[in-house]
């Protein structure tokens, strides 16, 4: 099947390279959702996860209750980036049970809907931007624009890029900035922000009530800070990486931001199960309607689509993600931080 399409697309190539909108549009054929296999994705993963949990809870040894937290916080990955695809309507666009699902599960996973598919969506539509891109994004200045900033300002910009800051997401990305921070500056709009933050607090008094502190620190904290230093650290790699390359207005198109502003983040089979294939990041931007499981698809049927630009999760590529800091405009690159800012 994927031969198949393979060929029937270099036919309608014609040797040439498709780009701007015929490329997006000729991404349409994969954007179609399998009910069947959304739903069995959804199921299975949540029963893994709930399996899981049921065994950090019976299990009394330290160990096998480490053992099942963190597979707890891999299998919370794959469902938050499952979650993250039916809030851009890719699986189950239709259905009411699963909006209703999604909406009950964004609460319990500190996203809620609100908030995540206002702040997702504007960074999809501005990624890649110098200027607008910050909402719903790690922010970015330019090498000029930092040296002439205030110190609060610069302090602000660094903490926010800091790589403790994408290590404890748990802590800072999402109780504070997907939940406490929205609902404190648009309390209506963002009811579920509270809510979210209320049943996160209820189930940990549950399990401490119940079960003791060491239920509590593996069931919730552990689990919970596993996927939000890898979600976040994900996040950040994908749109700060070596390569990547960032546009005032008149440069900007949606194409050159998902081609040239979104890596294709290589991981081992076993990595990409559980982040539910976010690596294949630069396909997702050019058509965020394109199933998870379909992604891979996509890059093998679409010539175009196969010489992206590339990261990892080698400590060596980790390192060279979290140097960047400044835009620099003369070299068109992301840089470390400016010397005369010390």
């Amino acid at each position: 099947m994927t031969s198949g399409l393979a060929l029937a697309d270099s036919i309608i190539l014609g040797g040439e390279s498709r780009t701007g909108p015929e490329l997006i549009l000729a991404t349409k054929r994969y954007a179609v959702d399998r009910t069947a296999k959304s739903w069995w994705c959804i199921l299975s993963t949540l029963a893994l996860w709930l399996g899981v949990i049921a065994g950090t809870l019976y299990v009394s040894h330290p160990v096998f209750m480490l053992v099942f937290s963190i597979l707890s916080g891999l299998l919370l990955l794959r469902l938050f980036v499952i979650y993250h695809d039916q809030q851009h309507n890719a699986i189950l666009p239709t259905s009411r049970l699963a909006e209703w699902f999604m909406r009950v599960f964004g609460i319990i996973a500190l996203s809620p809907s609100s908030i995540w598919r206002s702040s997702h969506n504007h960074h999809h539509n501005h990624n890649s931007k110098i200027k607008g891109s910050h909402i719903g994004s790690f922010p970015i200045m330019t090498k000029d624009h930092f040296l002439k900033a205030s110190k609060s300002a610069r302090w602000i910009y660094l903490f926010m890029r800091h790589p403790l800051t994408i290590l404890f997401g748990y802590l800072f990305v999402f109780l504070h900035g997907m939940c406490l921070r929205p609902f404190v500056m648009k309390p209506r709009q963002h009811w579920d922000c509270l809510l979210a933050l209320l049943v996160h607090a209820g189930i940990a008094g549950a399990l401490i009530h119940f079960f003791g502190w060491q239920a509590w620190l593996f069931v919730q904290v552990i689990p919970h800070f596993i996927t939000y230093a890898i979600g976040s650290y994900l996040f950040y790699a994908q749109h700060n990486f070596p390569d990547v390359s960032f546009y005032d207005k008149a440069g900007w198109t949606y194409e050159r931001a998902a081609l040239e502003s979104s890596s294709y983040m290589k991981t081992s089979p076993i990595m990409a199960w559980f982040s539910a294939n976010i690596g294949y990041h630069h396909i997702h931007h050019l058509n965020a309607r394109i199933p998870f499981y379909r992604l891979p698809e996509v890059l093998k049927a679409m010539p175009e689509l196969q010489k992206p630009k590339i990261t990892s999760l080698h400590p060596r590529d980790i390192l060279r993600c979290l140097r960047l800091k400044v835009w620099d405009v003369e070299l068109q690159r992301m840089v470390p931080l400016p010397v005369a800012s010390s």
